[in-house]
């Protein structure tokens, strides 16, 4: 029988399934950070219950962490405690950890790809809704709630009911100025935040064939933001080649062996999926939203949609202080965050510094730029980039999931718009009050730089006749 990626994977990992019942089905790698992981512990130790397989978790500080200053004891009582709390469940259930000051700390869903701890054919979890980003490794990744990670620690293993199958196609090169996150939004905002609900969604066609690992990861980790139980992508040379280049993965003859197994995890001809969309390249220009979810997103050279019937459109409208039929291009920012599981990778930051090199950042516009990862930060460092950020009046921050969510020390205040690289926009997601657009790091730099929403020369001139229709 002809099988898709997902297939193969949810099959190699079925320990038992139940008669009109689920799957008792095993977890290769389980990542776990300070948020989620302190209730899952106690339920063990109340239970009376070891962590089964420690050495299948990999444990790191970055959801409520400070990105300023880390060398110091955290002020913020809540952020301290729940690190303490991590360092403590680690160093009894001997879990390895990379905390605060380690030179692998980072934020979970960075780290695990750059060290080498996430491979093809997986089966990966995380108390976090984007776990999903490592399907870019062809992997079945998603995130889980507190007492399904008690599961894990306790058992290695989870109840699932398997999920439907969808497969979108994305062919062509992608224009200039285009980036992933473009063609992430561009997908979710034609299907919706429930188009893929049900679904585990593999991406295919040649426009994901020749992104890098990191732009892959940028699109898997949105998947959760169409409804989606996560994406992923086959894996090939270029996932080889970048699994050679981390720390911890595989050399030499043993990474030769696993590389001919990994070759066989594709979706076989004629395999049949549940739901498939085809979309090309070439109809994909850079994407931001307009309202309070992932799906509310539009070309960045159209206009809000008019709907008076649509009471969400309305509501979502009121709180971002944006009308019906209103153009987006040219209005004024007050924030850009640069940062997030979603973008805050070397490539992300080269983006945003090769646009930013000789100009300044508007005066008006506080920009925070946030390394996903130490080594992302001293990579960045090396290159040169911290360099041409504070010579643009931008000082890049230390790393940690930062402006992303409401739980650490930055916060966007109340009534300011921010222009952000993260993965959703919901509100209150940054801050009680704030008002989130979602982009791609050259439009978020593009806006710190020109004040306003504003993006690459390229994508302006294939557009200029629309912008002067929009002006008149």
């Amino acid at each position: 029988m002809k099988k898709t990626l997902f297939d193969k994977l949810w099959d190699m990992h079925v320990v038992k399934t139940f008669d009109n019942g689920p799957s008792v089905f095993y977890i290769d790698r389980h990542y776990i950070h300070e948020v989620t992981s302190p209730q899952a512990f106690k339920g063990l130790e109340d239970k009376g219950l070891e962590v089964f397989r420690p050495n299948q978790i990999i444990a790191t500080a970055d959801h409520n962490v400070p990105t300023l200053n880390q060398e110091l004891p955290i002020k913020d009582p809540l952020s301290a405690t729940q690190v303490s709390m991590l360092t403590d469940n680690c160093n009894k259930h001997g879990i390895k950890y990379y905390p605060l000051g380690s030179e692998y700390q980072g934020i979970v869903h960075v780290i695990g790809p750059e060290l080498g701890f996430t491979l093809p054919g997986m089966t990966i979890v995380c108390g976090d809704s984007h776990t999903s980003t490592h399907g870019a490794f062809g992997c079945i990744a998603f995130g889980i709630g507190t007492s399904q990670v008690e599961q894990v620690l306790a058992s290695q293993c989870l109840l699932l009911s398997k999920p439907k199958r969808m497969r979108i196609k994305v062919d062509g090169k992608l224009k200039q100025g285009v980036l992933s996150k473009d063609v992430i939004l561009h997908i979710i905002a034609k299907l919706g935040t429930g188009g893929a609900t049900g679904y585990f969604v593999e991406y295919a066609g040649t426009t994901f064939e020749a992104m890098s690992m990191e732009e892959r990861m940028t699109v898997c980790n949105m998947s959760i933001e169409m409804g989606a139980r996560g994406g992923l992508i086959a894996p090939d040379q270029t996932t080889f080649d970048y699994i050679a280049s981390t720390l911890y993965g595989p050399k030499g003859a043993e990474l030769e062996d696993k590389v001919k197994h990994w070759s066989s995890l594709k979706t076989d001809s004629d395999a049949v999926f549940d739901k498939e969309i085809h979309i090309e390249a070439a109809t994909i220009e850079p994407m931001i939203t307009y309202g309070t979810n992932p799906g509310m997103g539009i070309n960045i050279f159209d206009q809000i949609p008019s709907d008076s019937q649509d009471n969400e459109l309305a509501k979502s409208l009121n709180y971002m202080g944006l009308k019906p039929g209103e153009s987006l291009l040219g209005k004024s920012v007050d924030y850009v965050f640069i940062g997030s599981c979603t973008n805050s990778r070397i490539e992300d930051l080269r983006i945003a510094a090769e646009y930013v090199k000789g100009k300044q950042k508007a005066a008006d516009v506080t920009c925070w730029i946030v390394p996903g990862s130490k080594l992302v930060e001293k990579q960045a460092i090396a290159e040169g980039l911290d360099k041409i950020f504070q010579e643009a009046g931008i000082k890049m921050r230390q790393p940690g999931c930062s402006a992303c969510l409401a739980m650490n020390d930055d916060k966007i205040p109340e009534g300011k718009l921010c222009i952000s690289t993260s993965n959703r926009n919901f509100e209150g997601r940054q801050g009680q009050g704030a008002r989130t657009i979602l982009a791609s790091p050259l439009t978020a730099i593009a806006a710190a730089v020109h004040g306003k929403i504003w993006t690459a020369d390229a994508a302006i001139e294939r557009n200029q006749s629309k912008i002067e229709s929009q002006s008149r």
